[in-house]
């Protein structure tokens, strides 16, 4: 998994990037523009930025619309409060949220979380799919399945449409086949993303299967 790391704070971003490189590959970003040019570039499976960065303070906000439009999670780093915190992302919500000043296995454990996510849908996705006669179609083309605390799988056919039809809350899925775009960001093949909670418009073109985690707390 690579995680890009923003942070205007050079000794802190060092530090950071130096701890959570032991566990995955990290690209620094010193300013919103080098984040926002890195998410241009590049995938992640994991955008780590600080609350208040740039000259107006608020350029974590600007950075959690970019991840959110390319589909990646997203972890703020913020001396705030959990109120101001709020206030500076609204509409948007941060997938997790590191205080500071944080311990180094608080680091350490938010990184294992969005790891092993990906590595659980990589596990499902290299095993044998559920057999569809206990799958349901809750709208015309849209077949799903829910593993009651564990997975979601949902098969689209060609050319529909839906309202998030794969897993509540806040997920990884993983496209095992066809394609996805969601919100006009669109996923090809075998990829990984991430969806937020909230209503997202899902789109295929070719049909899909794909399968979903909930991120756990």
């Amino acid at each position: 998994m690579k995680i890009l790391l923003v942070e205007d704070d050079t000794s802190l971003r060092e530090g950071m990037s130096e701890l959570i490189s032991e566990q995955a590959e990290v690209r620094e970003a010193g300013s919103v523009a080098q984040a926002l040019a890195a998410m241009r570039e590049e995938l992640f499976g994991l955008v780590v930025t600080d609350l208040r960065i740039g000259q107006t303070g608020e350029g974590g906000r600007l950075v959690l619309e970019a991840a959110r439009k390319r589909l990646q999670p997203v972890a703020v780093v913020s001396a705030s409060t959990s109120e101001e915190v709020g206030r500076v992302l609204k509409p948007h919500e941060p997938d997790a949220v590191l205080a500071k000043p944080f311990q180094i296995n608080e680091m350490v454990d938010l990184v294992e979380r969005f790891q092993s996510l990906r590595v659980a849908l990589g596990r499902l996705a290299a095993g044998r799919v559920p057999s569809e006669e206990a799958w349901t179609e809750p709208m015309p083309g849209v077949r799903v399945l829910e593993e009651p605390g564990g997975p979601s799988w949902v098969r689209m056919a060609p050319g529909v449409a839906a309202l998030r039809p794969m897993g509540r809350g806040s997920v990884g899925v993983m496209l095992l086949e066809g394609d996805i775009e969601v919100d006009g960001e669109r996923r090809v093949g075998s990829q990984y993303f991430f969806l937020a909670a909230g209503s997202r418009e899902v789109r295929t073109e070719a049909g899909c299967l794909a399968v979903s985690l909930a991120l756990r707390e």
